[in-house]
């Protein structure tokens, strides 16, 4: 069995959940910016950063919902 650092508790874990999500979710909000100004400016569609963007979307109301059934 692996014994895990005395550092590793709840506290570590949630803070560790917390700066994940909010890492992806500015993630997910500079795609959708950069897209948005690339299209405004260029007026060209990218459609890399356009797939970042509707995927970062989908999964975020995807697991929303998903832990909202099942609470």
């Amino acid at each position: 069995m692996i014994k895990l650092p005395e550092f590793v508790d709840e506290r570590f874990l949630t803070h560790r959940l917390r700066s994940t999500s909010t890492a992806g979710i500015a993630t997910g909000i500079v795609a959708i910016l950069l897209w948005l100004y690339r299209y405004l400016t260029e007026h060209v569609i990218h459609w890399d950063l356009l797939g970042i963007a509707l995927t970062f979307i989908v999964v975020k109301y995807a697991v929303f919902a998903w832990y909202r059934l099942k609470d």
